[in-house]
């Protein structure tokens, strides 16, 4: 079955615009079917970046399963001095993060860095990491992918992640903090989602 999770989508790979307003500016970005949220950018995405403060001017942000790149965008929008890397799995998704990319630096945004999991150097840190994670992979496969990344914080660096209240936002909480990683709070409540903020130990 197709799932915006698929590394390389069988269905439709037709492409069309969408206008958006990210960092408060609206831009006009590509997407396409076989991805996350092709048509809009996803009422989660949008709480979460309601309540993430400003990356760092000179840090590094991940956003972990970037989709078409509303989250990603933001952040080199916000501030086009930080270094954004985004990852995600679908290769279609990444293209269009490629080219989303390059449509908003017209609007001052910085470089982004649309990358595979594998091709993320393994030494490379993330002062910040912010995700709308894939729930609906499953409670193992989510909590592998949260594994692999949540301990590549910096020392003090922060991790947001936007979960649905009804899909497991507490229990996934409660185990992030059992994993020793840092500190872990709830920061924000809004039209059914959780926004987590983990603060690894310095």
């Amino acid at each position: 079955m197709d799932h915006y999770f698929s590394a390389q989508p069988a269905s439709a790979g037709q492409r069309r615009e969408i206008t958006v307003t990210l960092a408060g500016r609206e831009v006009t970005v590509e997407t396409a079917g076989g991805i996350f949220s092709p048509d809009h950018v996803d009422l989660g995405t949008q709480v979460l970046l309601k309540h993430v403060p400003p990356p760092a001017a000179h840090g590094t942000l991940l956003d972990l399963g970037c989709g078409w790149g509303p989250i990603a965008l933001t952040a080199a929008l916000m501030c086009p001095t930080t270094r954004v890397v985004a990852v995600d799995v679908n290769e279609r998704a990444l293209d269009l993060l490629r080219h989303n990319a390059q449509r908003v630096r017209s609007n001052g945004a910085g470089p982004i860095e649309a990358l595979t999991p594998d091709a993320v150097p393994a030494q490379l840190r993330f002062d910040s990491i912010w995700s709308n994670p894939p729930i609906r992979i499953g409670k193992n496969a989510l909590h592998e992918l949260l594994a692999t990344w949540l301990p590549r914080l910096t020392p003090a660096g922060e991790a947001f992640l936007v979960v649905q209240r009804n899909l497991g936002a507490d229990s996934l909480a409660t185990w992030i903090a059992a994993q020793g990683w840092g500190e872990v709070a709830k920061v924000a409540s809004s039209k059914g989602f959780r926004v987590l903020r983990l603060t690894a130990v310095p």
